[in-house]
């Protein structure tokens, strides 16, 4: 395992800082990162038990995932603590060295263990999450945390892409679990009044607007630097290349029992029938629509049934890790189309009409939704954003491509933008996704793929 430059700056400064926030763009590396400073520091100092908080689905299955990746964290022990009653009972009463649970549990967590509360070192993942914190008031998660944040806690460590998506104002609260107020003040209402002019707006008297103050800014930023560091993608990466993500989609068990039945058939038909690429695509087809979430169920394909939500799931993450940045997502199915739409009221699918691509553009959709074969040659959708989300991936290398291509770094540096793009493959694990995957990412044709692939699941 050989970290970037970034990444020891980041370990480095998690080390260097026992309360501490890193800002750094999905796709960086904060994970691995930050278990590497943990790692470093469990030689000079107790660490362990960590909590780390973290969205339901990053919780449960990206940090588990990202401690078993690697080999330079694979020693380290790590659980996740939510889910049914039966697994808190018994993980919180046998906590290991890396200990993850979901920021709906928080007051659940801190009422259990009271005075005893074990964790020496939390780290919030996705700390946008603390914005709404006030001495008192706030969200039930986030001032149960705030009981042991500062008497129990010796080391705080704050993940996030965009620390304030909505303004200057979204910083307080993050701030107050790291410093107790020391910086921006001991409570929101001095820094309120410190740094920005109060507007009302309407006849209520109640309903107000705050506009920060010209020096406000830069007084805020110089009196943070010391705790929080800020990793540009573009200071690090070559952005004449996309920064690529995999996301990994782990299949709830009953979804799972349904794809390997698919999947043994599927692999038995084409054995049968021997390998042809547009042949053993077509068949794949089952194989890709139950990865996604959706199974077609007759002939015409016209009707369908929902088998999973994880795709949803991780695109959620994805969306919410942005922080009202576009994102543009690609999807392959109908079904595919009909529950994103319904899981994301935002969203809008592209069509032909030139005022949806001008909307995007002018930055007024948050979530748009791309079929590859909609985007042709000369479509620009660079001006929109730079994140773009495969909720589905597709045989066809021109396909996958061209969506790239829509918002790729020759499009945004012809543009003027001076920023990363970001490519993310929500892939579920031991499907076809990884199979397509290959395809794309390496070029071989679909025949030596599956080949190997039926070899290695057939013996």
């Amino acid at each position: 395992m050989k970290l970037h430059s970034y990444q020891h700056s980041i370990a480095n400064h998690i080390i260097d800082n026992p309360r501490c926030a890193i800002w750094a763009s999905m796709g960086m590396g904060k994970s691995l990162a930050t278990l590497t400073a943990l790692d470093t520091l469990d030689l000079m100092e107790d660490v362990y038990p960590v909590l780390v908080i973290a969205p339901l689905r990053v919780a449960k299955y990206t940090w588990p995932s990202e401690v078993a990746k690697w080999p330079g964290t694979q020693h380290m022990q790590c659980q996740f603590i939510g889910g049914t009653p039966a697994n808190r009972k018994k993980t919180w009463a046998d906590l290991v060295d890396i200990n993850t649970v979901n920021f709906e549990l928080l007051p659940q967590l801190v009422k259990h263990f009271g005075d005893d509360w074990p964790f020496r070192t939390v780290v919030v993942d996705e700390s946008t999450r603390l914005k709404s914190f006030r001495i008192t008031q706030g969200s039930a998660r986030a001032r149960a945390l705030s009981k042991v944040a500062h008497t129990k806690v010796n080391r705080f460590v704050q993940l996030t892409g965009t620390p304030s998506p909505q303004g200057l104002t979204d910083l307080w609260g993050q701030i107050w679990f790291l410093d107790r107020g020391f910086r921006l003040g001991q409570s929101f209402t001095g820094f309120e009044k410190r740094w920005f002019r109060s507007e009302q707006i309407g006849p209520n008297a109640h309903a107000r607007k705050l506009h920060a103050l010209p020096h406000a800014q830069q007084e805020i930023q110089e009196k943070l630097q010391d705790i929080c560091l800020t990793i540009e993608a573009k200071d690090y990466l070559d952005i004449n290349e996309p920064v690529v993500n995999h996301v990994e989609v782990v299949l709830p068990p009953k979804a799972r029992e349904i794809y390997d039945d698919m999947e043994q058939r599927f692999f038995a038909e084409l054995e049968d029938e021997g390998v042809e690429a547009a042949n053993a695509a077509a068949k794949s087809m089952k194989c890709l629509q139950i990865a996604n979430g959706a199974l077609y169920v007759n002939e015409g394909s016209t009707e369908w049934e929902e088998i999973h939500d994880a795709k949803i799931q991780a695109l959620d993450s994805v969306i919410e890790e942005a922080n009202g940045t576009p994102v543009l997502v690609a999807y392959k199915f109908k079904s595919d189309l009909a529950r994103l739409l319904k899981a994301f009221p935002q969203a809008v699918a592209m069509d032909k009409r030139g005022e949806t691509i001008e909307a995007w553009n002018a930055g007024e959709i948050p979530l748009m939704l791309l079929h590859p074969q909609s985007a042709g040659h000369g479509l620009s959708l660079q001006h929109g954003g730079n994140i773009l989300v495969f909720f589905s991936l597709d045989w066809s290398l021109e396909n996958w491509l061209q969506v790239i291509e829509r918002i790729g770094p020759a499009r945004q540096k012809q543009s003027g933008y001076d920023r990363p793009v970001f490519v993310h493959h929500l892939i579920a694990a031991d499907t076809v996704d990884e199979l397509v995957l290959q395809r794309l990412t390496s070029k071989r044709s679909v025949q030596d793929i599956l080949m190997d692939a039926m070899k290695r699941r057939t013996t």
